[in-house]
């Protein structure tokens, strides 16, 4: 009776470990942002942007492949599935709980999430990259910034590619990421 017991649990374990799996895969990267719509009320500036891939083809239809940078942005979300940022700015400290940051990286703890990138201070916040990934490509990257008066999440849905990514560097107002490169970076 006892064996069986044992073997009932592990296989209840198994089957539990694997509907998380699937479940994680089938949001495919998207990372559930809803647990944040309370600070909009306490935020002195908010951004919302949710965008589905519906939307981001049809806005590739409008970028020229013939303008260099229209094209090179054309190229980077060809393929994306979602484009989610939600930022909050606060007028001080302390308008946001650190169980608001927990509640986004518990989620870039699950399966096929890996951080890349984890940049913390005191003074400043913290900086934390996620890619999920599908076997060798990525197919989502998360982006966490939390510093003492604003939280951002960025969540791109879909095959990222990073030396595509990496180009933009400086340009269209994305910072310099420093993202790694296998290749040397065109001047």
């Amino acid at each position: 009776m006892r064996t069986t017991a044992i073997k009932l649990f592990i296989f209840a374990t198994l089957v539990l470990l694997i509907s998380i799996g699937t479940t994680a895969q089938a949001q495919g990267g998207r990372v559930e942002l809803s647990s944040l719509d309370r600070l909009t009320a306490k935020a002195s500036q908010t951004v919302d942007v949710s965008i589905d891939e519906r939307l981001i083809q049809t806005a590739a239809k409008v970028l020229s492949s013939k303008e260099p940078d229209e094209a090179k942005v054309k190229e980077i979300v060809n393929g994306l599935k979602g484009i989610y940022v939600r930022s909050f700015e606060f007028e001080k400290e302390g308008e946001y709980a650190a169980a608001d940051v927990e509640s986004i990286r518990s989620q870039l703890r699950g399966p096929g999430w890996t951080r890349v990138l984890n940049v913390t201070s005191k003074r400043e916040g913290a900086l934390e990259v996620y890619i999920m990934t599908d076997g060798s490509s990525i197919g989502g990257l998360a982006v966490l910034a939390a510093d003492p008066t604003e939280l951002t999440v960025v969540n791109l849905i879909g095959p990222v590619d990073l030396e595509k990514l990496r180009a933009l560097e400086g340009s269209f107002g994305i910072p310099e990421l420093e993202i790694e490169s296998t290749k040397p970076k065109k001047k």
